[in-house]
C-alpha cells in the first residue's frame, strides 16, 4: 500500500514554497492497526481531526488515488474545508466495464454463492489479498461507494493530473472528473502511469506549483 513516503520528491520540493503537512490514513504506511472496517466517512472524520489538531485552516491539498476519494467527498460536503485541490490518479468515479470484466464479475457473483472465498482468490487483485481482513472489509465498503454525484458539487479550483499510461484510473476517468468539476482543469502527463508524481516528478511538481501560486 502507498504511504506519505511515496511523496518524498514532492515534500522536499514544496517545503521551499509552502508550509507542508503529510499524513498516512488509517491502514496505510505507519498508521497501522485499523480497529474496525472504515468507511469513507470514517476517513473524512480522521482527516478533519488531523487538520484541527494541527491548526490547519482551509489548506490546498494534493491527493492521490484512494486519497482523492476522501477529498472529493469531503469537499462536496464542506465547501470551505479546502482551498485548491490537486487530484492525481483520482479514484472514486464509476468505472467502465469491458465485456471481459463484466463476464468476470458475473462469473464471480455466481460462484461465490456456492464456493468459499478462499477458493476464489484468482478473482481478487494482489493488493486486495495482501490486506488484513479488516482492511479488506473496509476496501469493499469504499470501492462500492460511487462519487459521481458528489464530484459535481465541488466548487474549489481543481487540478486533475493523470498519467497517459495509467491503468488503475485511466484517462477516461480523469476526463469525466474534469467534466464533473466545473472549476477544474486536466493535465495528462505523457509517459507516466498511476504514480505520475513518481514517474515524472519534475513535470508534476512544476504543474502543481504553478497551479497553487496562480491567483
Amino acid at each position: 500500500m502507498a504511504d506519505k513516503k511515496s511523496f518524498y520528491k514532492q515534500l522536499s520540493f514544496f517545503e521551499n514554497f509552502f508550509e507542508v503537512y503529510a499524513l498516512d490514513f488509517k491502514g496505510f504506511g505507519e498508521n497501522k492497526g485499523m480497529e474496525y472496517p472504515y468507511s469513507l466517512d470514517d476517513y473524512i472524520l480522521d482527516l478533519k481531526e488531523y487538520l484541527y489538531k494541527n491548526g490547519i485552516l482551509s489548506p490546498s491539498v494534493v491527493a492521490h488515488s484512494f486519497g482523492c476519494r476522501v477529498v472529493i467527498k469531503c469537499a462536496s460536503q464542506n465547501p470551505d474545508a479546502f482551498n485548491k485541490l490537486v487530484l492525481t490518479g483520482p479514484a472514486g468515479l464509476k468505472p467502465r466495464f469491458s465485456l471481459k470484466k463484466h463476464a468476470k464479475k458475473l462469473t464471480f457473483n455466481l460462484l461465490k454463492k456456492f464456493i468459499s472465498k478462499e477458493k476464489l482468490k484468482g478473482f481478487y487483485s494482489k493488493d486486495y489479498l495482501a490486506l488484513s481482513k479488516t482492511m479488506q472489509e473496509s476496501f469493499i465498503k469504499i470501492v462500492n461507494e460511487n462519487l459521481d454525484s458528489e464530484s459535481k458539487n465541488i466548487k474549489n479550483k481543481t487540478l486533475i493530473i493523470c498519467g497517459s499510461s495509467d491503468k488503475e484510473t485511466p484517462k477516461y476517468m480523469a476526463k469525466k472528473l474534469n467534466k464533473n468539476i466545473i472549476n477544474s482543469k486536466l493535465k495528462i502527463i505523457k509517459g507516466a502511469g498511476h504514480f505520475a508524481f513518481i514517474d515524472k516528478p519534475y513535470e508534476f511538481n512544476g504543474e502543481v506549483k504553478q497551479f497553487l501560486l496562480d491567483e
